[in-house]
């Protein structure tokens, strides 16, 4: 799934297994296990973030553990 940061300023999502920065603006895919994140969930919920779509099948691949793994 791609979200996008909806936010004036930077929001930081700490997830179990990531923590993701994103600036105003920017963009960030994440694996369908993040998805049900609890502090992005609550980011969704006040709209710091959006989602912006699913992601692609190609995109799919490069959220593999490779992108998960990043801090």
């Amino acid at each position: 799934m791609l979200i996008k940061n909806t936010d004036t300023s930077s929001v930081t999502i700490k997830m179990s297994q990531r923590t993701i920065l994103l600036g105003p603006g920017e963009e960030e895919l994440l694996t369908a296990e993040e998805v049900l994140d609890p502090d992005l969930r609550v980011k969704l919920q006040i709209r710091a973030v959006s989602i912006v779509r699913p992601a692609t099948d190609e995109e799919e691949g490069v959220t593999g553990p490779d992108v998960a793994t990043d801090a």
